[in-house]
């Protein structure tokens, strides 16, 4: 088993640790760097749990090698500190037990940052990605329009 040394660029600084070149980013976020905020839900890119931002596009971590992020720009939920989508699915109550929410937030912060101004339609699609099993997607649509119209 070879390990590397291996520096990412996550939330704005340089990490470096080593891992094994079969190393999916999930893992490397949670165990190495303790940054759990990405969940492990499905493992085969189907529920969006761990989605993170990879040069500001969505990007499911279970999908990606840690080795394939070195030199890219990395955004997990603890790097967006205060976003007004956290703010809005907090006023609209578009969670229940929160493990998905952290993928859910980074899918729509993508979303308003490449959409400004979607419709239905668009957040709908982007909604398709992830996987809530509590609640419905009225309120998590309701949060990400909430948010579309007041930057419009």
């Amino acid at each position: 088993m070879t390990i590397v040394s291996v520096t990412l660029m996550i939330n704005g600084e340089e990490r470096t640790t080593e891992i094994r070149y079969a190393d999916i980013l999930l893992t490397v976020l949670r165990e190495k760097f303790g940054l759990t905020g990405s969940k492990p839900g499905c493992l085969n890119g189907d529920c969006g749990a761990c989605t993170v931002h990879v040069n500001g596009k969505p990007m499911k971590s279970c999908l990606m090698l840690a080795i394939e992020a070195v030199g890219e720009d990395i955004t997990t939920i603890e790097g967006l500190k205060g976003t007004p989508i956290q703010q809005a699915f907090i006023q609209h109550f578009a969670f229940q037990c929160g493990y998905c929410t952290p993928g859910f937030i980074m899918n729509c912060q993508a979303l308003i940052q490449a959409y400004p101004d979607a419709g239905d339609k668009v957040i709908k699609e982007w909604l398709e990605s992830n996987i809530c099993r509590c609640t419905s997607y009225e309120e998590i649509e309701a949060a990400v329009k909430s948010v579309l119209r007041s930057e419009a």
